[in-house]
């Protein structure tokens, strides 16, 4: 026998009725559940994202920002030899110490490192467009893909035929075909780029769709826009994620190869830069002029996928636990 004496509290303290409630009894006592919260929350939890984010907001900041409060002129010292292919220090001797001159000259005499911003901003702009323009007609029309039969045939002939085609010969000859300009390259980066993220995306639907919870919102009279805006989006919201980190960094690397081989830009982006100081690669003193642009077209590309994949694993609701 338990001594309750040893409470010192009466029978009533110690007893009392408890009222029976059916609908408290169904209460179920859980945490609160937020998807987007628990997704920076497992992303943040890694303190390497923390840093590799920090670099790419510093990054994209700083080459939108720089450009707006500097003014670059390229061929602002054209007519003087004596500014033309100069190293930092030969340059910082030139013209004193200041940051436009911490990365030296170029042939025209021009700051290496404000050139490098510009076309930092120029290719940045670029990919940014190109992957929300794809990723919106890609993610799209590879729903529809997946749930209408009708279009399944029409898109699946359509992907036949153009998906053969090597994606970089077909932007090198709309290059080609049209002057080499910001729109241009944004267009052919686009004319078919949304295909294969469509095709991707129509595979996942037609995995999804079938599924038990998606045939019971069929029977109940759901409609297919609502049953692929709510069952199914949202469910593939990690592999849209993944998938974009790897489409922006690819859009630069693109842009950097085609103006590598003569083919890119007119306007002095990152790539442009890397084919006008191709000579430099190899003459000594000039090294600076062709790896500069090609170090930070390096870092972008790396550090947007990192932070993208990490991103895309963190979407996961399987993380989440």
């Amino acid at each position: 026998m338990e001594d309750l004496s040893r409470f010192s509290l009466s029978e009533e303290e110690l007893f009392s009725h408890v009222d029976h409630s059916e609908l408290e009894s169904e209460k179920i006592t859980a945490p609160r559940y937020s998807y987007w919260q628990s997704v920076f929350r497992v992303f943040f939890r890694n303190k390497l994202n923390i840093v590799i984010l920090a670099i790419l907001i510093f990054l994209v900041a700083f080459a939108y920002i720089y450009p707006m409060l500097t003014e670059y002129d390229r061929f602002g010292n054209l007519l003087n030899s004596t500014t033309k292919h100069l190293g930092p220090a030969a340059a910082i001797r030139q013209f004193g110490f200041s940051i436009h001159w911490l990365l030296g000259t170029g042939g025209a005499g021009e700051s290496t490192f404000d050139a490098i911003w510009n076309g930092s901003r120029i290719s940045i702009s670029l990919a940014f467009i190109c992957a929300a323009i794809n990723m919106s007609v890609g993610v799209l029309l590879g729903t529809v893909w997946g749930f209408s039969k009708r279009v399944d045939n029409v898109m699946t002939e359509v992907y036949n035929v153009l998906g053969n085609v090597p994606y970089i010969l077909l932007i090198s000859v709309l290059v080609m075909l049209f002057s080499p300009s910001f729109w241009t390259m944004v267009l052919a980066l686009t004319i078919t780029g949304w295909l294969s993220i469509a095709y991707f995306i129509r595979t996942q639907v037609v995995i999804i769709r079938d599924r038990e919870y998606n045939l019971a919102s069929k029977c109940l009279g759901t409609s297919t826009v609502k049953i692929a805006m709510k069952n199914i989006l949202p469910f593939m919201t990690s592999v849209i994620v993944t998938l974009l980190a790897t489409e922006i960094p690819s859009y630069i690397s693109y842009e950097v190869f085609l103006s590598y081989i003569g083919m890119g830009l007119s306007e002095m982006s990152l790539g442009r830069l890397i084919y006008a100081a191709e000579g430099a690669m190899v003459t000594p003193g000039w090294e600076m002029e062709f790896w500069a642009p090609v170090a930070i077209a390096s870092i972008i590309t790396v550090v947007l996928y990192v932070v993208g994949q990490n991103l895309g694993d963190a979407s996961d609701p399987r993380t989440h636990m």
